[in-house]
């Protein structure tokens, strides 16, 4: 039986849904809002945990091509105090494969080409219930209909209200993105101060992270807490105002680490938001979600692998079982209820900690993951 079958979001968790049900000969249709591939920048660099997005990858038979695309080395990482003192300088071995960084551009690539990817299909609402399955409801006024839609549209879901009615909340911390390019070369002191892998500073209610990415490439992320209209008196556009207003929020942190915001190329704003910790729904015959769209989290490294595990795991089940199509997804969501709460504490409690009024916070948690 080859059920019609939906996933919403071209992102690693509805790839890898989408590349599990290929393996296995059956038919997947990956609607994609995005009119191409290269359509926007893919973001940064992943760590793909063992047990989490790397055994997804494995479900999809790629665990290979990741090995000769991750980055082991990209697991360093390195703590500052404010005024630039090392507290902790944390390289792996070179057998760890815990978890390998790579780039959302070189992921995205390795799980894309067999599938069948409708470009520019932006869906607008999802309608279960009908007569002959869920109805997709597009921008340009088309409609389609699938036995099966799988949200995995992210943070602002347009899938989600067809199950819950739930909508992320601010945390209370935002994070400004900024990048560098050809690091070695034009910023070969800060390429050093990077190392490998990470670099880290933590003050009051406040981090700054860089995070090497492939190619020279590095994103900077300036983490503070401060209510979610901080930003009213400013030109969030005028790239030079908002610098001006990040250095102000970091003044007296060290010149090395206050460069990684000065030689920025562009500010991004983004506020973290995240759903409730247990964030479930009755269950809607024809329709689920999955990563982002089902339980955003605190970026901390947890919501690309569980999307993809997910997503794996899913697709394995619909695959072994494609009679029973509505109990498979059933028993999905429940597994994934439960292992996301446990996530989405940890995550929860580590942002904290983090973005904390004690900066020994951080440099704690980091020694309760990686003690030295």
């Amino acid at each position: 039986m080859r059920h019609r079958i939906a996933v919403v979001g071209s992102g690693p968790g509805g790839l890898t849904f989408a590349r599990v049900l290929h393996r296995h000969d059956h038919p997947v249709t990956v609607l994609e809002r995005d009119p191409g591939p290269d359509a926007r920048p893919p973001g940064g660099t992943l760590d793909l945990h063992e047990g989490l997005g790397q055994l997804a990858l494995d479900k999809a038979g790629l665990s290979a091509e990741f090995r000769a695309l991750s980055r082991p080395e990209g697991q360093a990482m390195r703590i500052l105090d404010t005024d630039g003192t090392v507290l902790r300088d944390w390289r792996p071995r070179p057998d760890d494969r815990a978890n390998p960084e790579i780039d959302r551009r070189q992921l995205r690539d390795l799980l894309l080409p067999p599938l069948d990817v409708e470009w520019g299909r932006s869906v607008t609402q999802v309608v279960p219930g009908q007569r002959d399955g869920a109805q997709v409801h597009f921008a340009d006024g088309r409609r389609a209909t699938f036995d099966l839609v799988v949200g995995a549209d992210g943070a602002w879901s347009r899938t989600r209200p067809a199950v819950s009615p739930v909508v992320p909340h601010y945390t209370g911390v935002t994070s400004v993105e900024t990048s560098l390019d050809d690091v070695d070369t034009r910023h070969p002191d800060l390429a050093r101060l990077i190392g490998d892998g990470s670099v880290a500073a933590y003050g009051v209610n406040r981090s700054l992270v860089a995070q090497r990415n492939s190619g020279g490439h590095v994103k900077v992320y300036a983490k503070f807490r401060a209510p979610l209209d901080w930003h009213t008196n400013l030109d969030l556009a005028d790239i030079e105002t908002l610098r001006a207003s990040l250095l102000a929020l970091f003044d007296g942190w060290a010149a090395p680490v206050l460069d990684l915001l000065r030689h920025g190329t562009a500010l991004i704003h983004r506020p973290i938001h995240a759903l409730p910790v247990s964030h479930t729904w009755i269950h809607v015959p024809g329709v689920t979600l999955l990563g982002d769209a089902a339980h955003l989290m605190p970026p901390l490294g947890a919501g690309a692998n569980l999307a993809m595990l997910e997503g794996a795991e899913l697709a394995e089940s619909i695959a072994a079982a494609p009679g029973d199509l509505d109990q498979v997804v059933r028993a999905f969501e429940e597994r994934m209820w439960a292992r996301a709460a446990r996530w989405a504490k940890i995550t929860t409690a580590g942002l904290e900690r983090l973005v904390s009024p004690d900066p020994a916070e951080a440099v704690a948690l980091f020694d309760q993951v990686q003690p030295s």
